[in-house]
């Protein structure tokens, strides 16, 4: 069992709303009354997610929680997104739901921009108990906000809202342009381990 939840969603005000508007031409030789700007935000929202999942990357940085059912392998944790910024804690939480913290001392986060470990400071991460499962709750993303994000991926942001925003009445593949602009961030994954 491998679970990723995001802790603390992103909110709407940190969505870019401004410059999609710009992007897709809105408000231009007309007063923009801002009456679009909920259904806006809903298409940049879902653009960012739609590349977010393609490229195992988080754009703004917000709080995630990842919940295992065991280490994938003892020396070492991938971490399911990236970039990692910092590691807030590991819990070791047994069969009836009660979490023990981990001493920090005894794990340290390697940073990467494409694949991020939880090591052990020793030999082995804490190995939880039968039936339990661990917790490691993390802050992953490029910035703090949208000028953070790399220009190819924010272009991309707004190429795909702006696709949602034409074809609002039916779902339609993810556009060339974006495919492009977004395939240099996936990582191609060689094996299933968690080591190198």
């Amino acid at each position: 069992m491998t679970m990723l939840t995001e802790v603390n969603r992103l909110p709407d005000a940190a969505l870019p709303l401004e410059i999609c508007k710009a992007h897709l031409r809105l408000g231009h030789g007309f007063a923009d009354d801002g009456g679009q700007d909920g259904l806006i935000a809903r298409y940049l929202r879902a653009a960012m997610m739609a590349i977010e999942a393609r490229i195992g990357k988080v754009l703004i940085q917000r709080d995630f929680r990842l919940r295992l059912a065991d280490w994938r392998d003892p020396r070492g944790q991938v971490f399911p997104v990236a970039p990692v910024v910092s590691v807030h804690g590991v819990a070791i939480v047994d069969r009836d739901g009660v979490a023990q913290a981990v001493d920090p001392a005894l794990y340290r986060l390697e940073p990467d921009p494409h694949r991020p470990f939880l090591r052990p400071a020793g030999w082995m991460l804490p190995q939880p108990p039968s039936r339990g499962a661990v917790e490691v709750t993390f802050t992953a993303g490029f910035g703090a906000d949208w000028q953070g994000v790399p220009e190819d991926l924010a272009q991309a942001v707004m190429m795909l809202a702006a696709q949602y925003h034409e074809s609002r009445h039916g779902a339609a593949p993810m556009p060339a342009g974006v495919v492009a602009l977004i395939a240099s961030w996936r990582v191609v994954r060689t094996s299933a381990g968690g080591g190198r």
